[in-house]
């Protein structure tokens, strides 16, 4: 048995096939689909997904967004996402380290739109980086 599984975000259909494991960063943690998975839908954090397909894990970026599954179909609408292997690890390492920096500016701060943008660059960093390992 499998999981047919479609990630998609605004631009593009980033995954589009078959699974054994899905394991999704849901906002409150990770969770593990396998086939035969009760119905549920649940918002998806910026995180990195993995899925296993052929034997083999693979990661997925993901910016956010949603996640349904319903009798082995596994549909993600997200944000945006990215391919970890179609991301280069050298510059995703750079611009981790350049928005760990902006938000290391904004400690002690008061909460305004531009600690939330440089917190947000952060976690996609982050994920991009998580992504390619």
């Amino acid at each position: 048995m499998s999981l047919t599984l479609r990630v998609l975000a605004p631009d593009q259909s980033v995954f589009d096939g078959t699974a054994e494991e899905v394991i999704l960063p849901s906002t409150t943690g990770l969770i593990g689909i396998l086939p035969g998975h009760i119905s549920l839908v649940t918002a998806l954090d910026t995180g990195v997904m993995r899925v296993r397909a052929n034997g083999s894990w693979n990661s997925i970026a993901l910016m956010g967004g949603f996640a349904e599954v319903e009798a082995d179909d596994v549909t993600v609408l997200v944000n945006g996402a990215e391919l970890g292997s179609s991301i280069d690890a050298t510059t995703a390492e750079a611009e981790l380290e350049k928005a760990k920096a902006e938000v290391s500016q904004m400690e002690g701060k008061a909460a305004s739109p531009e600690k939330i943008k440089a917190q947000q660059k952060f976690h996609r960093a982050r994920a991009r980086v998580q992504a390619t390992k």
